[in-house]
C-alpha cells in the first residue's frame, strides 16, 4: 500500500483543484462564445463529445501531450533514437522535425533484448517471411493457420507448462475477448483491484457479477469469497455457476509480484478457478523464464488458465491462453479472437519460438541463460540505487518494471522533459491509468542494458530528483572508500 507523505498529498490536491477551477472558468466563457458565434452549426446533430466528456483532455493531457507518444525511428533496444517535435499552438499539435536525439531507452518493454536485430532469432524471422509472407490475411477458422501456428501453440503449452495452448495476434484481446467466453452471467468473477485494463474490460464485457479484492491482499480476498459464496446470486440468491479469481503475475504499474501460493490456497479452499495474467512475468523471471509460477514454487497445475503476451520478453506481438486440452479446444470453437481476428503474422510467431528456443538454451549456446541473470541483476541493482537515493520505488526485487513515485501533476511533464534533455527517455503515467494522486514514471529495464547504461541513467535521474523535488525520503549516506595501506601509513 502506497502511504501519501501528507505535504505531498496537500500539495498536489491543490495542484488539481486549480487546474479544474482555472479550466472549469475558461470552459464557462468558451461556451458563451460558442453559442454567440456557432449556433446551429451542427445542423440538428447532437455534439459527438460534449466540454465535460473532454475536460480532462483538453485541460490537462493536451499541455503536456509532448510527454507521450514520441516517435522513434530505430529499434527499441537499450539505445534508441527519438524524434523531435514542435508545437506552435501550445501543444494542442505537434509536428514531427528531421532531428533525432539519441536516448538511452528506460520505456520499453525489452526486457531480454530480443526486440533489436538478435544472432539467433533474425535470420530465421527473415527466412519465415519469405517463406510466408508478412500476414496470412485471414482468421485462424479460415486459411490464417500456418505450420507455424501450430507449432508455436505446442511450444507455447510445453514452455508454460500447460497440455494446449491457443496464440492469439494482440496481447490486449487476449483478455478482453476471452473473458466473456469462459464466463457470464450467474458467474462471479474477483479481480484484483489493480488488475489491468484488458481484464476489466473482459470482466465487464461478460456479463458475470464482479467483485474487487484489496491488492495482492489475499486475506481480503479470502473474506470477499466467503461472503459472496454465502450470499449467492443477487436477489436469487441462488449458488454461483461458476466462480474466477483473477490476478497477475507481476502487476504493470506496481512492479509486484502476486503472492501467488497464498492466492491458490485461499482458491483451493473455496474452489474457484484462478486465472493467471503473466504478460509481464513470463519469459522476465524464474530460473529458467517460466514466470512467476516457477519463480515462487508454484506448479503450474494448480493454475486453471495461464494468459501471457509475447511483446514484452520475445520481443514479438500477440498473446497467448494456456489451459486443459478441454479448455483450448473449446476456445478454438467460440473466442472471437480465434474466429474472427486475424492470426498472428508468421515471421512474429518464427520470432516468439526463436525466443524460446535461446532463452531454454536450445539455439546451442548458454545466451538464455545470461539474458535470464542479467535481467535479474540489473533489475535489483537499479532498484536498490534508487532507493539509496531517496526515491519512493514500488515493487519487489526480481522484477524488472520499477515505478519512482511523482504524485504532483506538475512534476509529470518536468521529470519527462528534463529527462529529455539528457537523453534519457522515460515514461511517466498518470490518470486515468493510474488513481489521481499516484502519477508515477515507470522504469522497465533490459538484459541488453550493460552497467555503464544504469550508472548514466542513475546519474540523469538523481539530477532531474533533486531538481524538481521528487526523493520523498532521505539519501543513505555514501559509504567512506577505504585508503589503501601505503596511504593510511603516510
Amino acid at each position: 500500500m502506497i502511504t501519501i507523505p501528507y505535504l505531498t498529498a496537500l500539495t498536489t490536491y491543490f495542484s488539481y483543484g486549480l487546474l479544474f477551477a482555472f479550466g472549469q472558468f475558461r470552459d464557462f466563457f468558451r461556451k458563451i462564445f460558442d453559442w454567440w458565434n456557432a449556433s446551429g452549426n451542427l445542423k440538428g446533430y447532437a455534439p459527438i463529445c460534449l466540454g465535460i466528456e473532454d475536460f480532462y483532455i483538453r485541460r490537462l493531457y493536451l499541455r503536456i501531450q509532448d510527454c507521450f507518444g514520441r516517435p522513434i525511428s530505430s529499434p527499441p533496444d537499450a539505445w534508441f533514437d527519438v524524434v523531435e517535435r514542435v508545437s506552435e499552438d501550445n501543444n494542442k499539435t505537434l509536428k514531427r522535425t528531421t532531428n533525432v536525439s539519441r536516448c538511452l531507452n528506460l520505456g520499453s518493454y525489452n526486457y531480454l533484448g530480443f526486440a533489436a536485430a538478435d544472432e539467433y532469432c533474425t535470420p530465421r524471422v527473415i527466412e519465415s517471411l519469405k517463406k510466408f509472407s508478412p500476414s496470412t490475411c485471414s482468421p485462424r477458422v479460415d486459411a490464417g493457420t500456418t505450420a507455424l501456428h501450430a507449432e508455436l501453440e505446442e511450444r507455447v503449452a510445453s514452455f508454460v507448462g500447460k497440455p494446449a495452448a491457443l496464440v492469439t495476434g494482440m496481447g490486449y484481446v487476449t483478455n478482453s475477448a476471452i473473458l466473456p467466453v469462459l464466463i457470464g452471467k450467474g458467474g462471479l468473477i474477483i479481480s484484483d483491484s489493480l488488475n489491468h485494463n484488458s481484464i476489466v474490460n473482459g470482466a465487464r464485457g461478460s456479463g458475470a457479477t464482479i467483485r474487487v479484492f484489496i491488492h495482492n491482499t489475499p486475506a481480503h480476498l479470502d473474506e470477499v469469497l466467503r461472503e459472496n459464496i454465502a450470499d449467492g446470486q443477487p436477489r436469487t440468491h441462488r449458488a454461483w455457476k461458476k466462480i474466477m479469481v483473477i490476478v497477475e503475475g507481476i502487476y504493470s504499474m506496481e512492479g509486484e509480484l502476486c503472492k501467488l501460493p497464498e492466492i491458490v490456497s485461499i482458491c483451493k479452499k473455496y474452489k474457484a478457478y484462478i486465472y493467471l495474467d503473466e504478460a509481464h512475468s513470463i519469459g522476465a523471471i524464474g530460473k529458467t523464464g517460466r514466470g512467476v509460477c516457477e519463480l515462487l514454487g508454484v506448479d503450474t497445475s494448480e493454475i486453471d488458465i495461464m494468459m501471457g503476451t509475447f511483446t514484452k520478453s520475445f520481443g514479438s506481438c500477440g498473446g497467448y491462453i494456456a489451459g486443459s486440452e478441454d479448455l483450448i479446444r473449446y476456445l478454438k470453437y467460440t473466442c472471437p479472437a480465434h474466429l474472427y481476428a486475424t492470426s498472428i503474422s508468421p515471421p512474429s510467431a518464427q520470432q516468439i519460438m526463436s525466443a524460446i528456443n535461446v532463452i531454454l538454451g536450445e539455439d546451442g549456446s548458454s545466451r538464455g541463460a545470461q539474458k535470464l541473470a542479467r535481467i535479474r541483476e540489473n533489475s535489483n541493482f537499479f532498484r536498490s540505487q534508487l532507493k539509496k537515493m531517496g526515491f519512493e520505488v514500488l515493487g519487489d526485487n526480481d522484477s524488472p518494471v520499477m515505478p519512482i513515485m511523482l504524485y504532483n501533476p506538475a512534476k509529470i511533464p518536468a521529470f519527462s522533459r528534463e529527462c529529455l534533455k539528457r537523453n534519457l527517455a522515460v515514461v511517466t503515467v498518470a490518470f486515468p491509468a493510474t488513481p489521481l494522486l499516484l502519477a508515477r514514471a515507470r522504469i522497465c529495464l533490459s538484459a541488453s542494458h550493460t552497467r555503464e547504461d544504469m550508472e548514466k541513467a542513475l546519474e540523469v535521474i538523481s539530477t532531474v530528483g533533486d531538481l524538481i523535488g521528487i526523493k520523498y525520503f532521505p539519501a543513505e549516506p555514501k559509504k567512506p572508500q577505504l585508503q589503501d595501506d601505503r596511504v593510511k601509513q603516510e
